[in-house]
This record gives C-alpha cells, sequence and structure tokens, in this order.
C-alpha cells in the first residue's frame, strides 16, 4: 500500500488538525465539521495528483486552450454518520463523482470491550473499472474500513482504490495496508501512536460522530 500522511510535511492543515484535538474549539460542533470538511478538501487536493489525467481541448471566448483533466469515474463511498463531513470536503473536489453510503458500528457484547463491526444500511451504484475513494474520518482498528469493502464487493471491482481519514493509529494503518491490494492508496492528515484498550485511537480526538452531530444513544 502506498500511504500518503501528510503531517510529515508542515502546512496550513496543521491548524485544522490542530483544533479538531482541542477540547475547547471542538466543542463548537459547526467548527468541527467545517474543519473535517477542509482537511477531506486538502486531502482529496493531494489524492488527484496520483489520477489519470488526458488533454482536452477547450474553447475560450477567443480562441482554444489545451489543458490536461482528470479522466477517473469516481466513485466516493462514507461511512455514516461521522463520515459525513469528510465525504463533503472531498464532494467539494470531486464534484462529478457518485455516491455510495454505508452503515457501520461497534457492537459490544455486554459487559465486554470486544466489539463487532455491524453493517446495516448500504447504497451503491456499480463499482466495476471505477475509481474507488473510501473515506472514515478515524481509522482506528482498521476493521470498520475492511468490513465496508467487503460488503461492497457485490457492486464490482474497483480498477483502483483510495482510502482517505483524518486521524488514524499506527496499528489501524499497518492492518488495513496487510489487507487491501498492493497498489491501493491511503491518503491520512496525521497517524497517531497507539490505541487504547477500547480500541479508540490516542491522544485522537474522541468521538467524530458525537462532535458532528451530537451525543448518540447506544444500543
Amino acid at each position: 500500500m502506498y500511504i500518503h500522511n501528510l503531517s510529515q510535511q508542515n502546512s496550513l492543515l496543521n491548524t485544522f488538525i490542530s483544533e479538531i484535538r482541542d477540547v475547547s474549539i471542538q466543542k463548537d460542533s459547526m467548527r468541527f465539521r467545517r474543519n473535517i470538511e477542509r482537511i477531506g478538501e486538502v486531502l482529496g487536493y493531494e489524492m488527484s495528483k496520483v489520477l489519470d489525467f488526458s488533454p482536452v481541448e477547450i474553447k475560450t471566448p477567443l480562441g482554444f486552450s489545451k489543458i490536461n483533466l482528470a479522466q477517473d469515474d469516481i466513485v466516493l463511498c462514507s461511512i455514516l454518520r461521522a463520515g459525513i463531513p469528510l465525504h463533503n470536503g472531498l464532494l467539494n473536489y470531486f464534484d462529478h463523482a457518485e455516491n455510495a453510503f454505508i452503515s457501520a458500528y461497534r457492537h459490544h457484547k455486554e459487559g465486554s470491550e470486544e466489539f463487532e463491526i455491524i453493517v446495516e444500511y448500504l447504497a451503491c451504484p456499480s463499482l466495476e473499472n471505477k475509481t474507488l475513494i473510501l473515506a472514515d474520518p478515524m481509522l482506528a482498528t482498521g476493521r470498520s474500513m475492511i468490513s465496508t469493502f467487503e460488503a461492497l464487493k457485490p457492486y464490482g471491482t474497483p480498477k483502483n482504490i483510495h482510502l482517505v481519514s483524518t486521524i488514524g493509529a499506527q496499528e489501524g494503518v499497518d492492518y488495513v495496508s496487510d489487507y487491501f491490494p498492493k497498489d491501493t492508496h491511503l491518503w491520512i492528515a496525521t497517524v497517531d501512536e497507539k490505541l487504547n484498550s477500547k480500541g479508540y485511537i490516542v491522544p485522537g480526538l474522541g468521538d467524530a460522530g458525537d462532535l458532528s452531530f451530537g451525543e448518540k444513544l447506544q444500543h
């Protein structure tokens, strides 16, 4: 897998990452969502550099101009509900993409920190020979990303696969790297060292879904 960790080079992305982590700033849910969206835009821009481009001639009011344009047929898939702001950021740049949505959540066995990933809802166009962008803001254990990809398999075989996350744990990065095809690209804003006993990223930022949309009732 090709791993693109954007935190290895200083940029304005540092500001957005610092604000989604900061307990005093992340309480503003509108700003939190917007920062995740902006991170998605930056990751999407960087990802665009490895897409397939072909020359196109454009008619202007005064003549013609040649320019290389991306030719990929993109399907952008996000994991509900936390993935919505990240999805919007990517869609701001890949505005002609088709869209897929899937619900995947952790189901903890009663009295145990062990959990399984439950997938309940999926809406997806054909993926056959297309470029799949699979977006999940938090790459913790990596199990949600893999469960989602498994659920997408009946919809066709993508030509290219790009994984996009805001914050990951090294364990999760290693896990998906071992699972996905070798030519898969991972675009991630930053990678933290570890997971805690419950499988959450440390230092991380907390629950991205709750910070974006409010706390949920557990079931």
